[in-house]
């Protein structure tokens, strides 16, 4: 009998445990006998604050499929977060004694971390679920510096979690060279599982034709943050391109959690007018009704290198609902599917020009039959981000 803690580092309520852990928590625990038993420990942000009520409510419905929630809280980087780790960690070393935890299951950083350290300690098996660089990534987007005790610290703790585990579940086929040359490490067994999506959730054959007020539109999407990973000026450099070649015809529609009035700071820097943007602040359980709205979508990654090793998930939802993406170059494996598969535009630079090849080829596929466009990217999404990946993954690590 195998029963697994599941290590993650983020609110229930947060889209990374809705949509990128919950689901493939399930299949886990399909290939699990019926006394097993999977824990998922979250760890609560006040942003995410649930009422007693809700979490009672989401526990006793997660605990008649075997899966029981865990709820710590979330402290700020500090001497109070060091404090509440450690009890943290006492809770969970005691949960694994008493009830027989056979696997440690990490979904990425620092959930990773969090089941290395459990493991050295308790001796459990370790699972890295979702593996990818976080380290080198930080330093590429400008938050910290090599020479950063943070860097050094997270890099430290990568390098031991992949010597630690025979068993990874990377986002790409590449960070298994990435690992070797990184951690000097190789594994034992190696699967792929790229960001996921549910396609009977997004589907834009379900959701019927765009309302009569976007009709008449081209309409642009992002949806995502500002910063960080993600691009911010050369965005909305590329939305000037947009407005100059479609004009009045275009409408920009951005659903993100950045507060409008930054976004339309932005656009009047580049002097796009404020009327074809609308900016919505959307809950992930309605986000696709607003997907249906696009004619194509924008995935403005930074073009790092490790980006290389990285799945947006961003893609596999836009490519569900038979969108054309515009991406930004070496983004996982994303990038050459658009560009081989002829469905949407990859930037090679940063530049007017390539943001005008960008716009000029997303003319050039929505004028064809919309409909076929649609399906031809919803087969790529069937292809490359089906559910049905990470059952073959789950079901040859766990099958009893």
């Amino acid at each position: 009998m195998k029963n697994v803690l599941i290590l993650t580092y983020w609110s229930y309520k947060d889209a990374l445990i809705q949509t990128y852990t919950l689901p493939y928590v399930r299949y886990i625990n399909k290939y699990l006998s019926s006394k097993s038993k999977v824990y998922l420990l979250t760890i609560e942000n006040p942003f995410y604050k649930m009422s007693d009520n809700e979490w009672a409510k989401e526990k006793t419905k997660l605990e008649q499929e075997n899966i029981i929630l865990l709820r710590f809280k979330y402290s700020n980087f500090g001497y109070k977060m060091i404090l509440r780790f450690s009890y943290i960690f006492l809770s969970l070393i005691k949960l694994i004694f008493t009830r027989n935890i056979t696997h440690l299951h990490g979904w990425g950083m620092p959930g990773g971390a969090i089941g290395y350290i459990l493991s050295i300690i308790t001796g459990k098996t370790l699972i890295i679920d979702s593996y990818e660089p976080h380290a080198e990534p930080s330093v590429e987007n400008g938050d910290w510096n090599t020479n950063s005790k943070a860097f050094k610290i997270l890099f430290w703790l990568e390098k031991k979690m992949s010597k630690r585990t025979q068993t990874v579940i990377a986002l790409t086929q590449g960070m298994r060279n990435y690992a070797k040359e990184k951690y000097n490490t190789t594994f034992q067994n190696y699967y792929i599982k790229p960001s996921l999506v549910d396609l009977n959730k997004f589907s834009f054959e379900q959701i019927g034709d765009k309302p009569n007020k976007y009709r008449e539109h081209i309409v642009g999407l992002y949806a995502g943050k500002f910063g960080g990973i993600y691009l911010e000026k050369e965005v909305f450099d590329l939305f000037k391109v947009a407005y100059n070649y479609w004009g009045e015809k275009l409408k920009i529609l951005i659903l993100s959690n950045t507060p409008k009035e930054e976004i339309l700071e932005f656009a009047n820097r580049v002097e796009i007018p404020n009327h074809i943007f609308e900016v919505l602040f959307v809950n992930y359980s309605e986000i696709e009704q607003y997907f249906k709205l696009a004619d194509f979508a924008i995935n403005p990654v930074k073009p790092v290198p490790s980006k290389r090793f990285c799945t947006s998930i961003k893609d596999g939802e836009y490519w569900a609902m038979g969108l054309p993406v515009i991406i930004t170059k070496n983004i996982s494996d994303d990038s050459d599917i658009i560009e081989n598969e002829d469905i949407g535009y990859v930037l090679k630079e940063l530049n007017n020009q390539e943001y005008l090849n960008a716009i000029e080829k997303i003319d050039n596929l929505i004028k064809k039959d919309r409909h076929l466009l649609r399906v031809k990217i919803r087969d790529i999404a069937i292809k490359y981000r089906s559910f049905t990946i990470a059952e073959k993954v789950y079901k040859d690590i766990y099958k009893e």
